[in-house]
């Protein structure tokens, strides 16, 4: 025997100092396991999150026995593997000191075979506390790093933030979105492993020119050797064949092989191309015989950054195999936070999810970790390009040697990692730091190095630059060479000087614009405040009532009651939301129906946002908003909330990111325009219809041409006076619809515009009638009113999504949907331990009786002109329904295991189907 390998598994753990051990789940944190034994309150009911973090205080400790047999002794190499550790731990073998942990990013590996023995051996795991452990290094230091999003007085630490020292998720010590649990725990596998041989320890194939005639690659294999080893290297992929000869001294070493693959498989993002994948087999071969072997998927693929300077800067664009991307997408933040309780298929989930809304990037955040295999795996499978932050946000960083060192292991160790990924599309070194400190400008970024003595700044900014303009670039560097490296988002770029910081926009580097909600400025301005690439911007809402109800009581339902506040860490936040409603929409008639007006408001301003940006192609060349997801239920500026369920905004997203949009504008309230904007690879030929509509659906005025769209392009294809539009009719009685038609009569697209504030609009309440596509078995219903409806809104008792919702209808058109959800069985949250929660009586989803329409028995309907009952051509299957959260009794995580089983979402009938619309909810 020469290889051996066994998982360590049950464990148990308990705080240090006391006696009793209890069961643990390895991969896990101590707070999940704590709940798990009922030792503590579900963590995100009600205000529970402050009564819960004294657990990061203590040392905590973690207990395993092996039993091992005979042949572990006959191995030359035996080691002890963790992939993960959370953060500062201490690893005991048969009560020997092997192992000391400083960094939750990193994998550590000691060699133990002189401590084990035949029989029984125990391990301990001993994890210090962040607090105990960093609270002397602020002492030391003698004065305050910025990290003005450590939840330090939440804590019960005043503001004494202490997050910038360890190499942790730095949303842990909690986010302007998320709770501040400060974890520690074994949070990925642990493993012994022993060999008496050579062993693959790590394939890299590294992409050296790929074509579409031929791809050029070299495959680095790193071989792990007990002693000399001579022998035969060999590659197969796309049934062809590689050898050499190599000869490994003990250790690791490297070898190398050049490969070619004439007229290669191409991987494409999603919405250019299949994302074909091509798998890498290295083997090491010993007298013929398979000694060693070892398997990478990857996507042969060429990825480029663009930035070339023109009239107005330089260029901001991505480029896969030569074709220019518009990147469509959004920011991708931790999904819980408890990590470990993240499964396989609540990341196919939310990726899912991106691929069918349109996506074809998302954003990995600094504020969060290195996310799983899993994630990047499947946003290879879906065609998602991931811009990949390393983990620094917000907050200036120690310079001191030891800190440093920690950084450059932890960069090189996950650049390693990830780079075989085809989805990796650019490193990126830091979230907003570079704008936030403003080195070149006083009195600018976010005030903080004013507040700083000239020799504090000093050293601050050598330590920034050490982290930021050296080790970070190095490490991609030399281990994914060829590969884009960007040292700050927003950046404009390293000029070293006041030109250098994205805190404004900019006519190069990408943006970050929040002047809409932190700087409250109108809607508006998403049309003018437009940068080369937009990386974030966002609004917020608060989630379903469903989803409300699962860390709520009825008596909490207020905008300001102390558990809504608990669960918005955006200070203002329900303010702000409240404030914009103000602006925009009709007031809501119960704090229920605000939930439901937070969602429309929210989607309507992602919606300008994302149409200025496209229509403003190629001088914008990406668009990615904040934010995808969620780590735990909240009022957020997440497009699915912390369940899966998707809000407004994931609707209007996937509306918005089609390949074909037309966006209206009314410049300056003048001249009205329509733009037409493709992202297809080819041309497009068909007829531009605008139309004039009163709310009863009579038509008023009506204009019809031809169009021709070149490909990948944005054009204005109509344009009129808006008084000549508007003359003989009222701004608040009309609209606005213009739809794209193919050559074949099927419908592209449509858009409604409206002139005036939905709040301004003479709306009637409409009588909404659903029914049964005959032939569809229950498969397909259609929509229809008899009046203009705005934000319609269908709900069903079962999770899912709809084919569409939250939309707009015509008296007189017929909308086709379909409801998709997850195979199985499976509900929502309901009964939260210590509170009450779920469905109210009847399965609305919250919905008060009376008024809704229900389906009709045998009803019939058409479909709408182009339409199609299922998802739209281009959607990914299996993509988007609604995700299960477990039922929150004793010892169960609070929706945990959102997303976990089935992940193939298919057509279903739905249960208690009901439809409402913005009239529903107003006063």
């Amino acid at each position: 025997m020469t290889h051996k390998q066994l998982a360590l598994t049950d464990w148990e753990f308990r705080a240090c100092g006391e006696e009793q051990w209890f069961p643990a789940v390895v991969p896990g944190t101590v707070h999940t396991d704590l709940l798990r034994n009922g030792l503590i309150p579900q963590p995100f009911y009600g205000k529970n999150e402050h009564e819960l973090q004294w657990i990061d205080k203590k040392d905590w400790e973690y207990r395993t026995i092996l039993q091992l047999d005979e042949d572990w002794q006959s191995l030359t190499v035996t080691e002890l593997n963790f992939a993960g550790l959370d953060t500062y731990a201490d690893v005991y073998v048969n009560n020997v000191h092997t192992l000391s942990a400083d960094n939750m990013f990193l994998a550590w590996t000691v060699d133990v075979k002189d401590l084990l023995r035949t029989g029984e051996n125990e391990i301990v795991v001993r994890f210090r506390s962040v607090v105990a452990e960093d609270l002397p290094k602020l002492e030391k230091l003698g004065y305050d790093l910025p990290a003005p999003n450590d939840q330090s007085e939440l804590g019960g630490l005043e503001e004494k933030r202490i997050s910038v020292f360890a190499r942790k998720a730095p949303y842990h010590y909690g986010w302007d979105w998320g709770p501040r649990f400060l974890t520690s725990g074994i949070w990925r596998e642990a493993v012994l492993t022993g060999r008496s041989a050579a062993v693959i320890a790590d394939v890299y194939i590294r992409q050296d020119e790929v074509k579409q005639a031929s791809a050029r690659v070299t495959a680095i294999v790193e071989v792990d050797t007990p002693e000399t080893w001579a022998g035969t290297l060999r590659i197969t992929a796309e049934g062809q064949e590689w050898t050499r000869e190599v000869t490994l001294e003990p250790g690791k070493g490297t070898a190398e092989l050049e490969l070619v693959i004439n007229q290669p498989r191409l991987w494409w993002c999603n919405g250019l191309g299949a994302p074909e994948l091509t798998t890498f087999r290295a083997e090491l071969l010993e007298n013929g015989a398979v000694l060693a072997g070892a398997e990478v998927k990857t996507g042969l693929r060429e990825i480029k950054l663009i930035r070339k300077p023109d009239a107005k800067g330089a260029s901001f664009k991505f480029e896969l195999n030569g074709v220019p991307v518009f990147a469509k997408g959004a920011n991708h933040i931790p999904n819980d936070s408890f990590i470990t309780e993240v499964t396989e298929e609540r990341y196919r989930y939310e990726i899912a999810s991106a691929a069918a809304s349109n996506m074809n990037m998302l954003r990995v955040w600094g504020g969060g970790f290195y996310e799983e295999e899993a994630f990047y795996r499947l946003c290879d499978e879906y065609g998602l390009l991931v811009w990949q932050d390393f983990m620094f946000a917000c907050s200036m960083y120690p310079g001191d040697e030891a800190f440093l060192l920690n950084v450059q292991k932890e960069a090189a160790y996950n650049v390693k990692r990830l780079r075989n990924h085809p989805c990796i599309a650019l490193w990126c070194g830091n979230n907003e730091i570079d704008s936030a400190w403003a080195q070149f400008e006083e009195n600018k970024g976010w005030g903080w190095k004013e507040k700083l003595s000239a020799e504090i700044r000093e050293t601050l900014w050598t330590a920034y630059e050490d982290i930021f303009h050296r080790i970070l670039p190095e490490a991609v560097a030399a281990h994914h060479p060829g590969m884009e490296y960007w040292p700050s988002s927003p950046l404009r770029e390293l000029t070293n000087d006041i030109d250098q910081h994205a805190v404004r926009i900019a006519g190069d580097g990408d943006v970050h614009y929040w002047g809409v909600w932190h700087g409250i400025e109108p809607f508006e301005n998403y049309n003018v405040k437009v940068g080369r690439f937009m990386s974030e911007y966002g609004f917020q809402s608060f989630p379903e009532l469903k989803s409300v109800l699962t860390y709520a009581e009825e008596k909490d339902m207020e905008l300001e009651s102390e558990v809504m506040l608990a669960h918005q860490k955006n200070g203002r936040g329900n303010q702000i939301i409240k404030e914009y409603m103000d602006i925009y929409l009709p007031e809501p008639k119960d704090f229920r129906s605000f939930l439901y007006m937070s969602q429309i408001l929210q989607a309507e301003a992602m919606r300008m946002a994302i149409e200025s940006h496209r229509r403003n192609k190629p001088y914008c060349m990406g668009t990615l908003y904040w934010q995808m997801n969620d780590c735990w239920p909240v009022a957020s500026w997440a497009g699915m909330d912390y369940y899966g369920r998707w809000k407004a905004l994931q609707y209007t997203a996937r509306r918005s990111f089609k390949d074909v949009l037309l966006s209206v504008e009314a410049m300056d309230g003048e001249k009205l325009q329509v733009h037409a904007v493709s992202d297809l690879r080819e041309a497009l030929a068909g007829e531009l219809v605008v139309r004039l509509h009163d709310f009863s659906g009579a038509v008023l005025k009506e204009w019809k041409q031809p169009v021709q769209l070149a490909a990948d392009s944005s054009a204005v294809v109509f344009a009129v006076p808006v008084m000549e539009l508007l003359a003989g009719y009222a701004a608040e009685q009309v609209v606005l619809v213009a739809a794209l038609e193919a050559a074949d009569g099927s419908l592209l697209e449509r858009k409604e515009h409206y002139f005036a504030a939905a709040k301004e609009l003479k709306l009637e309440q409409p009588a909404l009638t659903v029914a049964e596509v005959p032939g569809s078995g229950g498969l397909s219903f259609t929509v229809s009113s008899d009046v203009l409806a705005r934000g319609v809104y269908l709900t069903a008792e079962q999770e899912g999504i709809f084919s569409d919702n939250y939309f707009d209808l015509l008296p007189g058109e017929v909308k086709t949907v379909q409801f998709l959800r997850r195979g199985g069985v499976h509900e929502a949250a309901g009964a939260v331990a210590g509170g009450s929660a779920g469905l109210e009586a009847g399965g609305s989803a919250g919905l008060e009786a009376g008024g809704s329409a229900g389906l009709e028995a045998g009803g019939s309907a058409g479909l709408e002109a182009g339409g199609s009952a299922g998802l739209e051509a281009g959607g990914s299957a299996g993509a988007g329904a609604g995700v299960e959260a477990a039922a929150t009794g004793t010892g169960v995580m609070n929706g945990a295991k959102a997303g976990a089983g089935a992940t193939d979402f298919t057509p279903a009938v739905p249960q208690g189907l009901e439809v409402r619309s913005m009239a529903d909810y107003v006063k």
